[in-house]
């Protein structure tokens, strides 16, 4: 059984679509300091999902974490109290075959929700579509720098 469905299901419109899943992860993601609706995130998560940050690290050398959605949230819940986070995505490219989905989608980050981007970045999510809605069950992505610029495409 996924723990998901019984202990935070997901709202009916969130899970509806591959866009619309993506689309409720940004927007659950950003808002003003302060905590976000751990459980409506929860909700989004197949269990076992993966969130994989990658890309250079400062001591320029490439790396990646692998993270439960717990390990996520208890990494990201500090940046979001401390400071207005609003993740927005500008473009997106979805391949759909059965009951998977890849969506890249790529996605600035500010400060204010109409603010400049203080970092941008591809994610790769991967879909899945059980149980009558749609799942993440990775998010895999890498944030734009000097050497590794988002492409035109």
């Amino acid at each position: 059984m996924n723990t998901a469905t019984t202990q935070n299901p997901a709202l009916p419109e969130d899970v509806a679509s591959p866009e619309s899943l993506v689309h409720a992860v940004y927007d659950a993601i950003s808002g003003p300091r302060g905590e976000r609706d751990w459980n409506r995130i929860r909700s989004f998560y197949l269990d076992g999902a993966r969130l994989i940050p990658t890309g250079m690290r400062a001591n320029g050398e490439f790396g990646l974490k692998i993270l439960s959605i717990e390990q996520w949230i208890e990494g990201a819940r500090e940046l979001f109290l401390r400071q207005d986070f609003f993740e927005v995505e500008v473009a997106q490219k979805v391949d759909r075959f059965g009951q998977i989905a890849q969506i890249f989608s790529t996605y600035e980050c500010r400060h204010q929700a109409d603010g400049p981007a203080f970092m941008r970045g591809i994610n790769s999510f991967q879909l899945l579509h059980k149980d009558g809605r749609w799942w993440v069950v990775n998010c895999f992505w890498d944030n734009e720098s000097p050497g590794n610029p988002i492409p035109e495409a």
